[in-house]
């Protein structure tokens, strides 16, 4: 059993702490404009909020899928290191490449 919830990130976290975090995180405004349950939108709160996705598993799984959203790292732009960076002068900006010309139709001038 220890293989399977090891591959879990709910694993050990009840539902009460992943509402609070979101509530921390997203505010009852934000959560109900991410989830369209009632619980979140009229007169909101953690107990009739909990009571709602316990009996509520489509409700219950946006919840958990939102949750591991906010816990998913976010990939950062850096730098690549100078040793995986191209030698000078390659890779240097260059002109662009006209792909198409477009020919101009003769005149009848003479």
């Amino acid at each position: 059993m220890s293989d399977k919830q090891s591959n879990n990130p709910l694993h050990g976290v009840t539902l009460e702490a992943m509402l609070t975090e979101l509530h921390s995180h997203y505010g009852w405004d934000g959560l109900a404009s991410r989830i369209k349950v009632r619980c979140f939108s009229h007169d909101p709160s953690i107990k009739s909020s909990l009571a709602f996705l316990r009996r509520t598993p489509w409700a219950r799984d946006k919840v958990e899928a939102l949750f591991l959203q906010l816990k998913k790292p976010k990939r950062t732009l850096a730098p690549k290191p100078s040793s995986e960076r191209a030698p000078a002068g390659h890779g240097a900006a260059r002109a662009p490449t006209i792909l198409f010309a477009r020919k101009t139709p003769p005149t009848d001038d003479a």
